[in-house]
């Protein structure tokens, strides 16, 4: 027919006795009723189907060169084109066929066992008629009637629901959701619905969940509920703006928990105690980010920024953190092994590098180190070089070059000590004595209050003297006798005999009753020449502590006044033979945190400000004040944040001495003066 030029009556005809079946066919449809109109309608279809591939086979030649010379449809897509409008789109089926599919939905979510292999049947014929057959006949109105569903799911659990029971609500529907697409759907309808329960069950109520009084964010965060926090972590992310509320809730709340930590005055009684709960908070947020918070960056930042926030907050925090690293080094290896130390030191660095005035931990680092060195309490040299490396690697050589220098002086002393006793033969009568050489400038300065010296040592003392400054030229030795101790050997009255471990100060005191019975407080004052504030401390420790009363007083009262007299103790008793006297601690000593330590960093600070300034202004020859400002707070950060008003009045003083100064026609302009 085709090559006798009647291809477009075979045309023709095709499409009218296709309209006439499928008319017919519609008509069955139509009638099927209840259930029965899928299972018709997808019988049909199976028919239908296989008719056309046997009519497209028939009508091969045709479809192959008349089809394309006249630019008509193919076979078989006018077989797909006419049940698209005859059946599907019929004003009897078309509206049914909707509503149908959507009840299943429905009941499925209400709980309901329905028959998935008819639905996927149904939704692959819609499919097959083309993209938009699917869209517009289906999943635009599914879409429309599921955000309905969900809006007022979300409504009804959201007041009766806690936030996590509620996010697993959200949680199961979501999966429930992605895995009816991946039965009955188009693959691409997956990401449609999940946007839609997302934003029906979640970002509708983004707020309310977080903020949830008794199970929201700060109630997973306080009880560590990690399953909760992963899930709100896991949905909220598919959120927009999801993460950032959570990290902001988050970031407050660890700031008015941190904030009440370190300005609680409780707290703030015991330094060790004070670090050791910053350090638990601090491990129970890293804990919760890497478990809960698949280790986001974003949230160890702000995490960070937070505690950096509240340590600042007390200016205690240097001195504190510093305590507990003495506290830790002290104990050392009794209580943990290295490794445990080496752990919690490198948590302890964490901390540090919180700290906006560094300098200031420096002081009281320098300060601690010192008493642990020289009183012997360091009990692993390896952990004391550890710290002293950690603090080198975050600030480099300069803070820890003083600090490097203590350690070297002990190990010259105590080759200097034994160099001494090698070379000098006729030491036998004397006391031994250990000498430790303190270059000054590494060491945290003292008051040196020299005293009277008993003769024994003086003698001894006076060798060491002659022998260290023969063989170092130009060196000056002076006696630090307030930060030595010795050891002395008791006999008393009563026949007992004791080691006695006392300071140079109460050595002092005690070796001048070998020659007398009863001395006054003036007499004693007068003989030993120690600053009277250390002496009565010194009495008081000696003559009044229970059980340690090595001297008996008179009166029995705990203030020493001049008249006071002073005997040995001859019915002194103790257990052990090797007796530890304390020394009474300086009523201003109790407080740890001293006021000339942060005047002397004040005053420390002016010179480095001054420098960081004219480093600037050299490189830079014209700067205007703010950026000077901010260029000198950077540069100094590492170390400690300057005081805007300190780095202004470091300015004036520099355009006083003739370093900078100011522009003749603006103000706000400084030049620097080679």
């Amino acid at each position: 027919m085709v090559l006798h030029k009647f291809g477009p009556k075979l045309y023709d005809k095709l499409i009218e006795n296709m309209k006439e079946h499928l008319e017919e066919m519609r008509t069955c449809v139509e009638a099927a009723q209840g259930g029965l109109f899928l299972e018709e309608l997808e019988r049909k279809w199976n028919d239908h189907n296989k008719a056309l591939t046997m009519i497209r086979d028939i009508l091969m030649y045709m479809d192959r060169t008349y089809i394309p010379t006249n630019k008509k449809t193919p076979v078989f897509d006018l077989g797909l084109e006419l049940w698209r409008d005859t059946i599907v789109r019929s004003p009897m089926i078309q509206g049914r066929l909707l509503d149908t599919l959507l009840e299943l939905i429905h009941r499925e979510r209400t709980g309901e066992v329905i028959n998935r292999c008819l639905m996927r049947t149904t939704t692959k014929m819609l499919m097959n008629l083309g993209s938009s057959v699917y869209q517009d006949d289906f999943e635009r109105p599914f879409l429309e009637v599921s955000a309905s569903f969900y809006s007022g799911e979300s409504q009804q659990f959201i007041d009766c629901y806690s936030c996590g029971d509620y996010l697993k609500l959200a949680e199961r529907r979501l999966s429930e959701e992605s895995e009816r697409v991946s039965q009955y759907m188009d693959v691409k309808t997956n990401e449609k619905i999940t946007a839609v329960v997302v934003k029906e069950m979640l970002a509708n109520h983004m707020q309310r969940l977080i903020l949830m009084e008794n199970s929201g964010l700060v109630n997973m965060l306080v009880e560590d509920r990690y399953e909760d926090l992963t899930r709100m972590y896991t949905l909220f992310n598919h959120v927009p703006d999801g993460l950032t509320t959570i990290r902001s809730v988050m970031m407050s709340h660890i700031k008015d928990t941190g904030k009440s930590l370190v300005t609680d005055p409780e707290r703030l009684k015991d330094p060790v105690d004070f670090v050791q709960r910053l350090l638990n908070e601090k491990d129970k947020y890293d804990n919760i980010i890497n478990v809960s918070f698949n280790s986001d960056k974003s949230f160890m930042n702000a995490l960070n920024s937070s505690f950096e926030h509240f340590i600042n907050l007390n200016n205690r925090s240097p001195e504190f953190i510093s305590l507990f690293v003495d506290d830790k080094l002290r104990k050392g290896v009794k209580e943990a092994n290295e490794e445990d130390l080496e752990t919690v030191l490198d948590k302890v660095m964490m901390l540090f590098r919180y700290l906006q005035e560094k300098d200031l931990f420096e002081k009281y680092y320098k300060q601690h180190l010192a008493k642990r060195l020289l009183s012997g309490k360091a009990t692993s040299d390896d952990s004391e070089r550890s710290m002293l490396v950690k603090l080198k690697t975050e600030c480099g050589y300069q803070f820890t070059s003083k600090l490097e220098g203590m350690f070297t002086d002990l190990k010259t002393s105590h080759d200097t000590t034994q160099g001494f006793y090698a070379s000098t033969s006729d030491l036998a009568d004397y006391p031994t004595i250990s000498v430790q050489i303190l270059t000054t400038g590494s060491w945290p300065t003292q008051p040196c209050n020299t005293c009277n010296l008993p003769p024994e040592i003086v003698a001894v003392s006076e060798r060491f003297r002659a022998y260290y400054l023969g063989t170092h030229n130009g060196r000056r030795l002076t006696w630090q006798t307030n930060m030595g101790n010795a050891d002395i050997k008791a006999t008393f009255g009563n026949g007992s005999k004791h080691e006695l471990n006392v300071s140079t100060y109460q050595m002092c005191v005690l070796m001048l009753f070998n020659s007398s019975d009863v001395l006054t407080y003036r007499e004693i004052e007068q003989s030993t020449a120690i600053p009277a504030a250390d002496l009565k401390r010194c009495l008081q420790s000696l003559a009044l502590v229970k059980g340690k009363q090595v001297l008996r007083k008179e009166p029995m009262s705990r203030d020493i006044a001049d008249d006071d007299s002073f005997s040995v103790n001859d019915k002194f008793t103790s257990k052990l033979f090797k007796v530890k006297i304390g020394t009474v601690v300086a009523q201003k000593e109790t407080d740890p945190e001293k006021l000339e330590t942060r005047q002397r960093v004040e005053e420390d600070r002016k010179p480095q400000i001054e420098a960081a300034i004219v480093r600037i202004m050299k490189s830079r020859r014209v700067l205007d004040h703010n950026s000077i400002m901010t260029e000198v707070t950077k540069q100094l950060q590492p170390r400690f944040l300057p005081n805007p008003v300190v780095i202004k009045k470091r300015i004036e003083s520099l355009i006083e001495r003739e370093f900078l100064e100011r522009d003749k026609t603006d103000r706000k302009m400084y030049r620097y003066l080679a």
